[in-house]
């Protein structure tokens, strides 16, 4: 594997020190586990990679789906040499550094190179700029991994570039075969250690796991050093020994990303769609990910108004007062005044009049054009030379006539007779 020099000491940590996790990596598509869908015998991403496409990849999917993992076994298959870096140590010296040794790699020995860039989302334009010429001409094929949609986090340019691949969590049966390989493999795995693990400690890994290999072997492998170095001699990976290693469970769910805006959106569709239970699963689970009250309560505040509005207005006070109360009162009883109006909001009859009226009206006046002058009646006449300019003459006050109403025209001339709400919103008033 071809490095930086200053990252070849970093790597060159002997095999049996190396965690778990990196031991274990498959080298070839027929020892990787999950992703079928990508790297199945038929599948597009492994055809493109055994035929030696050259079409450079954007792999985005979740931490421990195997992104590094794919861009080696790409290198290894393609017989190119590998460069890696990360977005979050690296800047543009560095990528010009590997474009220098590949550059050499292609002139003097024919051979094409690699270059892994972990987590390119951390990367600004300029450094995703500085790379692309020596994609467009074939100098570097570029293999990314992001936790992030690449929609929102890469540039265009490099996304045209780019075949975008999404990797899904791994399920909890790939996880089990990957732990079952670690604890049955003598060479780099765990089978030198005369430990063996209950069935629920088993489970409780895959379960904390959360479709995340790499956490499921950091937990198995620390489990297994704690039990033998308890016991020095044959072990049970229990339960407990389990708990003691993990804490707490994972919570698949990241506020600074892409997660944060999927989280708001299943909370806000849920809330809209009238579903009380999955609302008050996804306010769960952004508060355990470690979410804002405050953004949360803006987005219930939203949909009190966009999706409830005039159905049943008290939806918006109630929403409102839970606002203020994450205010007053802070996490963890926050959570309470959130879950009261979460399902307030969620149990309360549908109606999106206030935000169609209001889009449709500024519709009117920002795409169409329609900004008229206001009429002179409508004007304001509470100074001294305002009758002197016809402003408020005509006007007719409602409360001078019965029922406090009467009819004229409050809209510019050349909008009479426009309406933006239906019929089952408007008063009768004339009666």
């Amino acid at each position: 594997m071809e490095l930086f020099p200053e990252f070849k000491e970093e790597k060159s940590v002997p095999a049996n020190k190396a965690p778990l996790a990196d031991r274990m990596r498959p080298r070839s598509f027929e020892n990787f586990l999950g992703q079928d869908h990508l790297l199945g015998k038929d599948a597009a991403l492994r055809k493109l990679i055994e035929h030696d496409s050259g079409i450079s990849f954007i792999l985005w999917g979740p931490p421990g789906s195997g992104k590094t993992t794919l861009a080696q076994i790409l290198a290894r298959v393609t017989q190119s040499a590998f460069f890696e870096i990360s977005a979050v140590s690296s800047g543009v010296a560095d990528i010009r550094k590997v474009i220098s040794s590949a550059r050499k790699n292609l002139k003097s020995l024919g051979k094409r190179s690699v270059l892994f860039i972990d987590e390119i989302h951390r990367f600004n334009k300029a450094q995703q700029d500085a790379i692309l010429p020596d994609i467009e001409n074939g100098t570097l094929r570029l293999v990314g991994s992001t936790t992030e949609n690449p929609s929102l986090e890469v540039i265009p340019a490099l996304r045209s570039r780019c075949q975008i691949f999404r990797l899904n969590y791994l399920s909890a049966e790939s996880i089990r075969a990957i732990m079952d390989r670690a604890l049955a493999d003598s060479a780099a795995g765990l089978a030198e250690f005369p430990v063996t693990i209950s069935e629920d400690a088993f489970n409780l890994i895959i379960h904390f796991a959360n479709g995340d290999a790499r956490r499921a072997l950091n937990v198995l492998e620390a489990s297994c050093f704690l039990a033998m170095e308890e016991t020095g001699d044959s072990a049970e990976i229990s339960v407990d020994r389990v708990r003691s290693v993990i804490q707490k469970s994972a919570v698949l769910y990241e506020k600074g990303g892409t997660e944060h805006y999927d989280h708001a959106s299943a909370f806000q569709k849920s809330l809209r769609g009238s579903d009380p239970d999955a609302s008050i699963y996804w306010l769960a689970k952004m508060l355990a990910g470690g979410e804002d009250p405050r953004f949360i309560v803006r987005r219930l505040v939203v949909c009190a108004a966009e999706d409830v509005g005039l159905a049943d207005p008290q939806a918006l006070v109630i929403a409102m007062a839970a606002a203020q109360a994450v205010d007053y009162l802070g996490l963890p009883e926050a959570r309470i005044p959130l879950s009261q109006a979460v399902l307030y909001v969620a149990r309360a009859p549908k109606d999106n009049t206030a935000v169609s009226a209001i889009d449709k009206a500024m519709g009117d006046i920002e795409q169409k054009g329609l900004s008229f002058p206001v009429p002179d009646h409508l004007k304001d006449a509470h100074y001294r030379d305002a009758k002197k300019y016809g402003y408020g003459v005509d006007y007719k006050y409602p409360h001078d006539y019965p029922g406090n109403y009467v009819e004229q025209n409050y809209l510019p001339d050349e909008m009479e007779g426009v309406q933006y709400l239906p019929e089952k919103w408007r008063l009768d008033r004339k009666s």
